[in-house]
């Protein structure tokens, strides 16, 4: 695909810091730096659009990353499927966090989260 970020990328043809390659896929670093330090994005080779699209595909990226996971002491894996899921590049794409206690990274469904929002509502306030 001529207008995809990832595909581009793949293709040696858009700039990325690669942190590991596989004939299948590949991990990178976000562009804006990521959420964490040692935060990556898994994506296969082949375009996709999402997680839903091709299993075969999804789960041989879902093995990657769980390689790269198994060298960590803590992360989340995280990937979206649609506009409503926060998907924003529709390349399949995994990716893998490096948590750290305290670090103030929440999820949209743990305690940090409510926490985070009550502040911002509270400092809005």
């Amino acid at each position: 695909m001529k207008t995809c970020t990832f595909c581009a990328i793949v293709a040696g043809t858009a700039p990325a810091v690669i942190v590991r390659e596989w004939a299948d896929a590949l991990a990178i670093r976000p562009r804006s730096g990521g959420v964490a330090e040692g935060h990556v994005v898994v994506l296969p080779r082949v375009h996709v659009q999402d997680a839903g699209i091709d299993p075969e595909v999804t789960a041989a990226v879902m093995r990657r990353a769980a390689e790269l996971m198994a060298e960590l002491p803590a992360a989340n894996i995280i990937t979206s499927k649609g506009i409503e899921a926060t998907q924003s590049v529709f390349h399949l794409h995994v990716h893998v966090v490096l948590r750290q206690a305290d670090d103030g990274l929440p999820l949209p469904w743990t305690p940090q989260h409510a926490a985070r929002a009550a502040a911002q509502n509270g400092a809005s306030s």
